[in-house]
C-alpha cells in the first residue's frame, strides 16, 4: 500500500509539474479526490468542475460506482444481495449460477484475453494463483513462516485450470464450471476494466470531459489537462528502481497500465517472488522489471501488461506488432528499455 501511494502522489506531482496553465485561466477548476480500499489498492480522479460541489457530487456516484464493481469482482470475501465472483467459484462446480451482466461481459473478456496472448492471461487460473497468494500473505504477515508453495501441489492445482471448462451462458447469464475443482481470478483484467468502464460511462454521461483515473496504476486519461490550449495529460511510469522518473509519457484519451516485479512480491531465503504467474510453469514470471502499455482501452492494456511480463520479448513485441493502436515498453532486469515500433510517439520530448 505504501508503493501504491507514493506512486500516486508521484503521479499528481507529475501532473502538477507539467501544467502548462494556472487553473484560473480555465473555465472549470481542477480537482482531486481518491479511494483507499477498493480493489486492495488506491484509486485517484483528477477532473475539471464547474464547482467544488458539483465536483464532490460527481465523485461520489463514481466511489460508489467502483465499490459495486469491487464487490462484483471480488474473490475474496461475499457480500448480502449480490452474487459475485466468490460466490460463483464456491457455486457454479454444482450448477449454473446466474450472474450480474457485467460479471458475463468481464468474463467474456477474459475468454478473449485468453485467445489473444496464447494462454498468458487465463482467468481460470485460480487454483493456482490461490496457492501463491496464500504464500504471500503468510510470509508478509510473518517473515519468519515465509514460503513457496510445494512443487507438487503447484502442478495439481495445475491441472484444474482449462479455460475450456469455464461455460458463460451469455443467453441465460449463468456462468458454470465442468471442472468441480476449477476456480476464477480476474486479477489480471479487473481493474483495467473497472477503470475502462467508469470512464466510459462518465464521458457518455457527460459528467466530465477532462480527467485522469488512476485505479492502483491503471490509468484512463481522457481529454486535456487545460482546455485552455488542449495540453495533454502527462502520465509518470515509474522506475521500478524507485529512483528518478523512468518515463513521461504525453497521452489524451488513452490508457497506460504497466505490470511490474516491484508492485507485489514477498521473500523468502533472500529471493524475491512477484505475484505474476506464468501459466506453462506455475513460478513467478520473472523475464523484466516492468512492461508498459498505452492503448485505447484500460482493460486489454491491462491484460496486456500482464501477458507481456510473462511472454519472451520476441512473443511479446510480434504480440503488440499485430494490434493496431496498441504500444509498449519493456524493462529488463539491468533497466534497459525496449519499444515497440510506435512507442516513442507518446514519450514527453
Amino acid at each position: 500500500m505504501k508503493k501504491i501511494v507514493c506512486t500516486v502522489l508521484s503521479l499528481l506531482l507529475c501532473l502538477s509539474l507539467f501544467s502548462c496553465k494556472n487553473t484560473t485561466e480555465l473555465k472549470n477548476e481542477k480537482y482531486t479526490e481518491m479511494v483507499i480500499d477498493a480493489f486492495d489498492t488506491v484509486t485517484t480522479v483528477i477532473a475539471f468542475d464547474s464547482s467544488k460541489d458539483s465536483f464532490d457530487s460527481h465523485f461520489s456516484q463514481f466511489k460508489q460506482d467502483l465499490e459495486q464493481y469491487d464487490k462484483l469482482f471480488s474473490i475474496y470475501k461475499e457480500y448480502d444481495g449480490i452474487t459475485n465472483l466468490y460466490e460463483i467459484n464456491a457455486k457454479a462446480k454444482d450448477s449454473p449460477v446466474k450472474a450480474d451482466k457485467e460479471i458475463i461481459e468481464l468474463l467474456k473478456f477474459g475468454v478473449d484475453c485468453y485467445s489473444k496472448t496464447n494462454g498468458a492471461v487465463n482467468i481460470c487460473m485460480g487454483s493456482v494463483l490461490k496457492l501463491w497468494h496464500d504464500a504471500r500473505e503468510v510470509s508478509l504477515d510473518d517473515p519468519t513462516k515465509a514460503y513457496i508453495p510445494d512443487e507438487k501441489a503447484l502442478s495439481e492445482a495445475a491441472k484444474h485450470t482449462d479455460i475450456n471448462n469455464l461455460v458463460i451462458d451469455e443467453e441465460a447469464s449463468t456462468v458454470f464450471f465442468k471442472d468441480g475443482e476449477m476456480s476464477l481470478d480476474v486479477g489480471a483484467i479487473a481493474k483495467g476494466y473497472t477503470a475502462q468502464k467508469i470512464a466510459d460511462k462518465i464521458k457518455a454521461d457527460g459528467v466530465w470531459k477532462d480527467f485522469v483515473i488512476s485505479l492502483g496504476g491503471n490509468v484512463v486519461a481522457s481529454g486535456y489537462k487545460s482546455r485552455y490550449n488542449a495540453t495533454n495529460w502527462n502520465i509518470e511510469i515509474e522506475n521500478p528502481s524507485g529512483e528518478e522518473t523512468f518515463e513521461v509519457l504525453s497521452v489524451t484519451d488513452k490508457s497506460v497500465v504497466t505490470s511490474g516485479d516491484y508492485q507485489r512480491y514477498f521473500t523468502v531465503d533472500g529471493k524475491t517472488y512477484c505475484h505474476i504467474i506464468d501459466p506453462k510453469t506455475n513460478m513467478p514470471a520473472n523475464n523484466f522489471k516492468s512492461v508498459s502499455i498505452v492503448c485505447d482501452d484500460s482493460a486489454l492494456a491491462d491484460a496486456l501488461s500482464t501477458a507481456l511480463f510473462i511472454l519472451s520479448r520476441d512473443e511479446g513485441m510480434k504480440l503488440i506488432e499485430s494490434l493496431d493502436g496498441v504500444e509498449a515498453m519493456w524493462a529488463d532486469a539491468k533497466l534497459n528499455k525496449t519499444y515497440s515500433s510506435g512507442f516513442g510517439n507518446y514519450i514527453l520530448k
